[in-house]
């Protein structure tokens, strides 16, 4: 029989708990991860099935999965997310735990996850930083610089408590993975499974465990610097209040704040002069905030929209009161005003017989005349992208 037939041939197990493996070629570990993954259910009375999400291996691995007990889900898909999602899109068991496939991490430890989502938690991460990492274990970059950083971003980002957001073991409810509706199939599942859990209100625990160097002759799979910068980008397109609406909203601020000082006249700090060239720049800080203010709203109903992040109560109260017809309003009225003014500078010029002006005078004048109609312009066109946008929404 081969592990293709093999897989076909499970029916729904009636346990508790399943062990999910992702697999690409782990000869050389999977066996003893199997046994490990049967022992830990089978010592603690633990109703279950081991299940290797195999990934195209070439090396034998679905073979040795079935010769040791488990059940192999092939998986056409390349990549660590993809893998898993079918290997728990298989399971049958209220309960799952997914655990590397290199033998680094405790799979005795099993229990203590069970016990956790058994309490009423829906998604239990593991921490290893709590339960001791062996020398030669974790790489000093991932150990010291990457793991800590990016627990540290996610945990500011979002309303999390895992301070251990790439740990390769953890459990969760078949309810919550259903609810979290995760798309990623690369390394950022793992970072998109702590932070849909967050922003869903799904309730997170975290208990201690270990890692040892895992069982296996070549390097990991892991790439340090292209990996790192794939969960940094994945963390940031995840939070447009972060990567846009924050920088936009003191951008915003700042060039509002010095267009407003420098609009009557020249300031002097100590012995520096500021003018209209710092206005200059004052108003195009405003214009860039302003910008990435939009960039975040957008951002946000594209998420939402999409399924990419959940829909946020408090942000659908404001999407609606925020209609087209109200933009249309603003920005009309802003164009105006400004281009007002800009039609008292001509009459001011035309006053002086169209000859020279005081560039310090007159661009106290132009300068905010032209921002605003950009601004009134740029508003009442945001008002109808987002709405079509939005359409789908409502």
């Amino acid at each position: 029989m081969t592990p293709n037939s093999e897989a076909s041939s499970h029916n729904t197990t009636g346990g508790v708990l399943t062990i999910v493996m992702p697999c690409l070629n782990e000869a050389e570990t999977l066996a003893i991860c199997v046994q490990k993954s049967l022992l830990a259910l089978r010592e603690n009375g633990i109703p279950g099935e081991v299940i290797v999400a195999d990934n195209g291996s070439t090396d034998g691995s679905q073979t040795i999965a079935v010769e040791n007990g488990a059940r192999v889900v092939p998986v056409p898909v390349r990549g660590y997310g993809a893998a898993l999602m079918a290997g728990i899109k298989a399971a049958t068991t209220p309960y799952i735990l997914m655990i590397d496939a290199d033998d680094s991490y405790n799979f005795s430890h099993a229990p203590r996850f069970l016990a956790e989502l058994q309490n009423g938690a829906g998604l239990v991460m593991g921490n290893r930083f709590r339960g001791g990492i062996e020398p030669g274990a974790m790489p000093f970059l991932h150990k010291y610089l990457g793991n800590p950083v990016l627990s540290l971003i996610g945990r500011v980002f979002f309303p999390s408590p895992a301070r251990d957001f790439h740990c390769g073991i953890r459990a969760f409810s078949k309810d919550a993975f259903e609810q979290m509706d995760l798309h990623t199939t690369g390394m950022e599942f793992a970072s998109e499974m702590v932070v849909k859990a967050s922003l869903l209100g799904i309730p997170i625990a975290e208990v201690p465990t270990t890692l040892k160097p895992d069982g296996r002759s070549r390097a990991p799979h892991l790439r340090t610097w292209p990996d790192g910068w794939r969960h940094l980008r994945f963390l940031m397109m995840y939070s447009p209040r972060w990567l846009f609406l924050y920088p936009g909203l003191v951008l915003t601020f700042l060039g509002l704040a010095g267009t407003i000082w420098l609009l009557p006249h020249a300031r002097m700090v100590g012995e520096v002069r500021f003018d209209v060239n710092t206005l200059v720049y004052a108003t195009a800080c405003l214009l860039l905030g302003y910008h990435t203010v939009f960039f975040a709203v957008s951002a946000k109903v594209f998420a939402v929209t999409t399924g990419l992040l959940p829909n946020n109560p408090s942000f659908s109260r404001w999407f609606r009161l925020i209609k087209l017809e109200t933009g249309l309003i603003v920005g009309g009225l802003t164009f105006i005003v400004s281009l007002l003014a800009a039609v008292w500078s001509v009459a001011y010029w035309e006053h002086s017989g169209y000859g020279p002006l005081r560039v310090e005078q007159m661009l106290r004048i132009t300068l905010p005349s032209a921002t605003g109609m950009v601004f009134g312009m740029e508003t009442c066109f945001a008002s109808f992208f987002l709405s079509m946008m939005g359409l789908r929404r409502r």
